[in-house]
């Protein structure tokens, strides 16, 4: 933990946020859960979800901040996407487009990294409007072969956080992981 809370104060931006696009909650909702798991677990601290309410992804993800900590400190549904993607835009921020369509991540990650802007990562589902890929600054590729969204936010995270959220707990939390060789020991915490 010393060593992410060392990088996390290196860290010249405040805001990671995670947008999920094309969310269909009779069809998606498991992966789009896993996305916002992936967001909270890998070091964002902001989760929103374009177009639709989905009272079950907040609920899930409510249940997990209660039990493991307070990760998520931001988290929005229903929201048009081109509208907040344009706002982030104007208050300063800049906007990171995961797809397989884009510029590799290894030929950009340190520019990203580097930058003191707030950053906003779009991750979406099988067909993403034209407009998103020129909204953003960057159109990032985790490799050029179909894969998950949750793959491509899971690897973009730690190469943005260079390996320091895999470190991260979180306050609040009820239970805690006891790492172990063999089996499994989880214990609960006192607050």
């Amino acid at each position: 933990m010393e060593h992410a809370l060392q990088e996390q104060d290196r860290r010249p931006w405040n805001r990671v946020y995670v947008l999920r696009l094309g969310h269909r909650p009779g069809r998606d909702k498991r992966i789009t859960t896993h996305v916002a798991l992936v967001a909270r677990a890998f070091g964002a601290n902001g989760f929103i979800l374009a177009d639709v309410v989905d009272e079950g992804l907040k609920e899930s993800l409510l249940k997990i901040e209660k039990s493991w900590g307070r990760g998520i400190s931001y988290f929005e549904m229903g929201v048009n996407p081109v509208e907040y993607i344009n706002k982030w835009k104007r208050d300063g921020g800049e906007v990171i487009h995961l797809t397989m369509y884009g510029v590799h991540v290894d030929f950009v990650i340190d520019e990203i990294k580097r930058s003191n802007r707030d950053k906003l990562v779009i991750v979406g589902a099988e067909k993403v409007p034209r407009i998103i890929y020129d909204l953003a600054h960057y159109n990032v590729a985790i490799g050029y072969q179909p894969h998950s969204e949750v793959a491509a936010l899971a690897i973009f995270l730690d190469k943005l956080f260079s390996g320091s959220e895999l470190y991260l707990e979180y306050s609040g939390a009820r239970l805690r992981i006891i790492p172990e060789y063999n089996g499994k020991k989880v214990v609960r915490c006192r607050h």
